[in-house]
């Protein structure tokens, strides 16, 4: 009969053996990513590699939405509009979700506050495809009339800061304007402080719009994630704050807000890769072009990486198709780069909010 030192020694033996089988799966779940990362990188490299060598001439013959641009002009342009459409996104998105989320917080009662939660959590889940539709049915006809607005008002600051420009005969003849600003202006299309920049021309389904719809996709990631943020901030410093005689707004922006700080660019950088690599929605809503310049109101300028992949390719072979994953190939190093670099500032920006204590 075993003693009662051979069942520890037994017991501790399986113990053993059952931490060693968890730490290996554990690991092989985690190298599972890594794989699967580095098999999607070898297909994208190994499948654009004959349009990332294939010359000029050959593109032109071959790929027939390229419009006799390189390579390089055709994804240059996309990655533009791309940037474009998600740094609108965010700027529109960022104020609103930080101003929800505190209200959630900090502000609402209880019950509202739970309430507003799950439905900003249900507008997370609605399909891309739906906020295409509703944007291109509905939203556009409201929004004419402000970026009606919005056109003549940066029209006539623009006039001012660049100048006026009238063609008699076939030469352009620029008067007014200050110095600076004309000069670029006048041999500078990408230059935005241009007479014509804010131009709009309907229908709204430009660039600014685009923006806004993305907005409207990714605010509820951002808002419920600087929610949870902003929960967490330390009862009993928010309760210092007040009790020295702070204001609830005084509170929020030297407590909450310093506290939640890497929170919210996290949020934020979380909502960017979203709107990065957005397709359907903007597929529906903008009307595509391939040129770099910031006229945000004028449809036929911009389009995006992802909707020209969603575009294109299922009529593509052959060198087109190659084309379009070099594309692919593209948007994964932004997308990759872009990741890399908000790690860096979440990082930086938690050493000295306090958020990691």
């Amino acid at each position: 009969m075993a003693n009662k030192s051979d069942w520890n020694l037994t017991g501790g033996q399986k113990a053993r053996s059952k931490d060693k089988a968890f730490s290996s799966l554990v690991t092989l779940s985690a190298s599972f990513i890594l794989v699967l990362l580095a098999a999607v990188a070898i297909f994208l490299i190994l499948s654009s590699k004959n349009a990332l060598l294939a010359s000029n001439e050959t593109i032109a013959q071959e790929v027939g939405f390229a419009d006799d641009l390189t390579f390089w002009q055709f994804a240059g342009a996309a990655l533009f509009g791309t940037l474009l459409a998600a740094v609108i996104a965010l700027i529109v998105a960022v104020p609103f979700a930080v101003g929800i989320g505190l209200f959630i917080s900090h502000y609402a009662p209880r019950k509202v506050g739970t309430v507003a939660g799950y439905v900003i959590d249900l507008l997370a889940a609605i399909p891309s495809v739906v906020f295409g539709l509703w944007g291109m049915l509905t939203l556009e006809p409201l929004m004419r009339p402000i970026f009606m607005r919005i056109s003549e008002l940066l029209t006539g600051l623009f006039e001012f800061l660049a100048g006026t420009v009238e063609t008699v005969g076939e030469k352009e003849v620029w008067s007014g304007g200050l110095p600076g600003f004309s000069y670029m202006a006048q041999n500078f299309d990408w230059w935005p402080i241009r007479p014509d920049a804010a131009q709009f021309l309907p229908p709204a389904r430009n660039i600014l719009m685009g923006g806004i719809i993305l907005a409207i996709m990714i605010l509820p990631i951002i808002t419920s994630l600087c929610r949870e943020v902003f929960l967490k901030t330390p009862r009993l410093q928010e309760e210092a704050s007040l009790a020295l005689g702070a204001t609830r707004w005084e509170m929020i922006k030297m407590v909450v807000l310093p506290h939640g700080r890497s929170g919210i660019v996290s949020a934020s950088m979380l909502g960017l890769g979203r709107a990065l690599g957005e397709t359907m929605a903007l597929l529906m809503v903008l009307s595509p072009g391939l040129k770099i310049n910031f006229d945000l109101l004028r449809p036929g300028q911009h389009s995006t990486i992802a909707s020209q992949i969603a575009l294109r390719f299922p009529e593509s072979s052959g060198l087109a198709s190659d084309f379009l994953i070099a594309l692919g190939l593209i948007l994964f190093v932004v997308t990759f780069a872009v990741n890399f670099i908000a790690r860096a500032i979440v990082a930086r920006y938690s050493e000295f909010s306090g958020a990691n204590e």
